[in-house]
């Protein structure tokens, strides 16, 4: 006893000492651990015997031996669990590391998840480029950085017109969840999630996100809304006042949590730069910050476990993994502690009283029984966690579901959906029957998404089903429930009458180009097919046509025989490749950045000055969407990191804008940032240019060791010039 030991319980996760691989272990509300990796993937194997695959074409910042399993040669494979995932992505398993479920994917680099005691999973997610966000986890979803078979970041599936965030997440594809809110630029660290405490009912329901970046940690209120949350933001703690000073930028927030005590704590990794893989406080300062009341005497209970009494006051203790002990204790005592949990049902605070809820099927016949009348109870969060609850203690759900499946509440009806993911298609078609019948007359993502992730792997049973009992069979006259369902099935069941809807003249416009999209998502021959022999009429749809055929061509059509029929809108043989190269860096460095630090910075003159960046920066709407957005990012760095960043760019690069190399084989050479990297390659470079690429043409690619960004002396900007811009970035909020 007293001696640590170590265990290995899963191991096959790529990018040793890499940024965007395992991140945070926490506990959920039942019993479980999860945990969450970035986008290096992963293929590794439960205590259960199950493999799981989580593709990603993802290989770059790091040496190439921090990536040891070949997760970019999956191909988009499928998991033992029958299921397709992509990285990153988070787990839930038991705590030996059997019985590991995926609970989304999809992520470029989440940095931990917090789940409360109604169950419901919050996360950050970054894109530094310009879409941060914080969003409710869908369970089994996907947040869209990825393509579902993690094979295509978002930008070779960017919408001609559409925004950036929407495009970063996928937002208007089918097989994605809510963005929830996206903030911009950052780069979001710790979570949490406080419900009791020292700080009282005020905060009780916060949600604590962590913005290093931005030097401010987030709260949000989370408010049910649908089958999501809304999720409204605030700054519930930040360096910058009325008192900021240079060093108000060096507040980096790096985690969040809860004490046993009932504080909320805050880790500060204090430097004046944030990202890019480098640091520049020489001193490597640190603080960890204690919030709570005037007069706060922190205690730290003791607790006595072998107690039921102590147990449960475990269970209610403010510090996630203080209750987890509790409800791990209580598991054990099992149907002796029914009396005492079952009274725990009544208290006050919801989030304490959904605890209790948890433990009922681990309590005996009395604490099953319990759980199965709450399932009736008038409070709707209290049967979502009742129906929860029985899932996790894999409770037989389908007799439950039947009755949820007409439940007034939107998210019950969503968590109905999720929860018939693992049965049959026999077993469930009249379930989804009254789910679709249920749907919110407002179109509401999750739901829809909900309905698609329960019916995956049997989609074409279920559409069938569903258009034979909904009295769907005439193509024309389809309900506006179902085309929004078919376009989430992506079933090649439903070809041949949405083939009708697009060419049929007496359907909307609106409508035929909701079928068009809704063919295009359907990886399927048959289907591409279909849309290039109509992309070939002319009409007013053509355009349309035209672009899906196109853009699914390079991304997830690429693999289809295909070739021939598109040549009339792509043919290889006809592509000429322009080369565009960046000049070299020049090895006598002319600027000095001491020089420039202690200049005085004119605001106007930046304005100007700072034009000459928009050969790839948009500013103020002039200029390509080609480098990361400037907006606003300056103001949450150092003076000293910002010039860093226009004198010497190579020095640290942003994520997301490691350039290529692509040498052809009539020797021109291409340097720009990938859009596709399938054939043909989509590559953009400077100015914004975009270029296809036939793989034919290309001997080989390689990764830039040089920043696509032109230094400052490149440009011709002397050092007084880069103070001005700086004063002017800095200025810019």
């Amino acid at each position: 006893e007293g001696i640590d030991k170590k265990e290995v319980l899963l191991t096959g996760f790529n990018g040793r000492q890499h940024d965007h691989s395992l991140h945070s272990l926490t506990a959920g509300p039942d019993g479980k651990w999860y945990f969450n990796a970035g986008n290096c993937g992963a293929i590794f194997t439960d205590k259960s015997g199950k493999t799981f695959r989580m593709n990603t074409n993802y290989r770059g910042g790091a040496p190439k031996e921090f990536f040891y399993t070949p997760t970019d040669k999956l191909g988009g494979a499928a998991s033992d669990d029958g299921f397709v995932w992509s990285a990153g992505f988070t787990v839930r398993m038991n705590p030996d590391g059997t019985n590991v479920e995926i609970v989304g994917h999809g992520f470029r680099n989440s940095y931990e998840q917090t789940i409360n005691s109604l169950g419901e999973t919050f996360q950050s997610d970054n894109d530094d480029y310009s879409s941060c966000r914080n969003s409710y986890v869908l369970e089994y979803g996907s947040a869209g950085y990825y393509s579902l078979d993690g094979q295509y970041k978002w930008q070779s599936e960017k919408r001609s017109g559409q925004s950036i965030p929407r495009a970063h997440w996928r937002q208007d594809n089918p097989g994605t969840f809510d963005t929830g809110d996206v903030y911009g630029a950052g780069g979001p660290t710790g979570v949490t999630f406080y419900e009791n405490g020292a700080l009282g009912d005020k905060y009780k329901g916060l949600y604590l996100s962590c913005e290093a970046t931005r030097n401010i940690v987030y709260g949000y209120f989370p408010k049910q809304q649908g089958a999501s949350y809304e999720l409204k933001r605030f700054d519930f703690l930040s360096s910058h006042g009325h008192k900021s000073t240079e060093h108000s930028l060096w507040f980096r927030p790096s985690d969040v949590c809860i004490g046993p005590d009932g504080a909320i704590y805050v880790a500060d990794f204090y430097d004046p730069r944030s990202g890019g893989h480098a640091t520049l406080d020489p001193t490597a300062s640190g603080a960890i910050y204690r919030i709570a009341p005037k007069n706060f005497k922190p205690v730290i209970p003791k607790l006595n476990l072998k107690t039921i009494t102590g147990q449960i006051e475990a269970l209610k203790n403010p510090a996630v993994n203080v209750r987890y002990i509790g409800f791990r204790e209580l598991k054990k005592t099992g149907s002796k502690a029914y009396a005492q949990v079952a009274k725990l049902l009544e208290h006050d605070n919801e989030f304490i009283a959904a605890r209790a809820i948890w433990l009922l099927p681990h309590l005996g016949k009395k604490g099953l029984e319990h759980c199965y009348t709450l399932l009736e109870n008038d409070q709707s969060n209290t049967r979502l966690v009742a129906y929860r609850a029985l899932r996790r203690a894999e409770i037989n759900i389908l007799p439950y579901a039947k009755i949820l499946a007409e439940d007034a509440n939107t998210a019950i009806r969503r968590d109905v959906a999720l929860s018939l993911r693992n049965y049959s298609a026999e077993e469930t078609g009249s379930i989804f029957v009254d789910l679709v019948n249920n749907m919110p007359k407002k179109y509401d993502k999750n739901y829809v998404e909900a309905i698609g992730l329960g019916a995956t792997n049997k989609e074409k049973a279920i559409w069938n089903f569903l258009r034979k009992e909904l009295a769907q069979q005439s193509p024309l006259n389809w309900s506006k429930n179902f085309a929004r369902i078919t376009w989430r099935f992506c079933t090649p069941a439903a070809i041949a009458d949405l083939r009708m809807r697009i060419a049929s003249d007496k359907l909307s416009i609106k409508d035929r180009k909701f079928a068009a999209e809704s063919m295009a998502f359907i990886n399927h021959e048959k289907a591409a097919l279909a849309l290039i022999d109509l992309a070939k009429l002319e009409g007013p749809l053509k355009d349309e046509m035209t672009h899906w055929v196109f853009m699914r061509r390079l991304t997830s059509w690429s693999k289809l025989d295909i070739a021939e029929a598109i040549k009339d809108i792509y043919d290889p043989e006809k592509i000429v490749v322009t080369p565009m190269t960046i000049p070299a860096e020049p090895e006598v460095k002319t600027l000095d950045q001491e020089k420039i630090l202690a200049l005085k910075g004119d605001v106007h003159r930046g304005k100007d000055k700072i034009m000459s960046c928009t050969m790839c920066h948009n500013i103020d709407d002039v200029g390509p969407n080609y480098g990361p957005v400037l907006k606003g990012w300056a103001s949450k760095q150092t003076r000293e990191a910002t010039v860093n960043a226009i004198v010497a760019p190579s020095s640290g690069i942003a994520h997301g804008f490691k350039g290529i190399e692509v040498l052809l084989k009539d020797g021109k050479k291409v340097q720009g940032i990938p859009d596709s990297k399938g054939d043909p390659m989509i590559i953009v470079s400077t100015a914004g240019v975009k270029q296809i690429i036939p793989k034919a043409k290309i001997a080989k690619t390689t990764f830039m060791k040089q920043s696509l960004m032109l230094s400052a002396q490149q440009l011709g900007l002397n050092e007084q010039d880069v103070a001005d811009i700086v004063a002017y970035m800095k200025s810019w909020k």
